[in-house]
């Protein structure tokens, strides 16, 4: 005889997603269970799991959709026509940086960098998150370069220091070092820029 009683609907993507963030933003993976994320969702650990497989792939694709939603305001900022080039790259450098401690997005990001180095999985889609936000900075630097907005150089290897740098920034923003804070991050990262990538005869204050 089939099973009359009815069934739950399945919580919506953005739903589990979200849900999933904020309860590992405030107690890290490792405390997280699947019973619980599931007893805030009205879903079964069972039905989390035949989902995601293991807790590390539900953080891989919890960051992946939390930069997914980050990416499209990215690509929207540095389309928009009638800002310069400096002016999109500090906007780009303030959308990477964390709001502040605990920044949900960033605590992800910490929690993929410390469980990566035992998961050649967790490490493919690092690879594959960041990506997008170094080609975005990488094109940036070279319409800088092509316009004499920037001195001329390899897009390629300045758009890695530029990252390397906001990272080793954001995270003692994001776990609330002493010291760290959202305005002197900004302020750190506007110069390193400046110095990474000089000015072209062209560059003006609006450049």
């Amino acid at each position: 005889m089939a099973d009359a009683r009815p069934r739950r609907p399945a919580r919506p993507r953005e739903e589990v997603f979200a849900t999933a963030r904020a309860a590992i933003a405030q107690h890290g993976l490792a405390k997280l269970t699947m019973a619980g994320l599931g007893k805030q969702l009205r879903m079964s650990a069972g039905h989390l799991l035949y989902y995601f497989g293991s807790k590390d792939q539900l953080l891989l694709e919890t960051l992946r959709w939390s930069e997914e939603q980050l990416g499209a305001r990215r690509r929207a900022m540095l389309a928009e026509g009638g800002r310069g080039v400096r002016q999109r790259l500090a906007e780009y450098t303030a959308l990477y940086l964390p709001e502040g401690p605990g920044d949900p997005r960033w605590i992800l990001w910490v929690e993929v960098w410390g469980r990566s180095p035992a998961s050649e999985e967790l490490r493919r889609g690092q690879l594959e998150i960041e990506a997008p936000w170094q080609a975005d900075l990488v094109a940036l630097i070279e319409e800088g370069a092509a316009a004499a907005r920037f001195a001329p150089g390899d897009a390629t290897e300045r758009a890695v220091q530029i990252r390397a740098l906001l990272d080793g920034l954001a995270v003692p923003l994001a776990l609330g070092l002493p010291g760290a804070d959202r305005p002197r991050a900004l302020h750190l990262a506007a110069t390193a820029c400046t110095a990474l990538l000089g000015s072209g005869p062209a560059a003006g204050a609006d450049g």
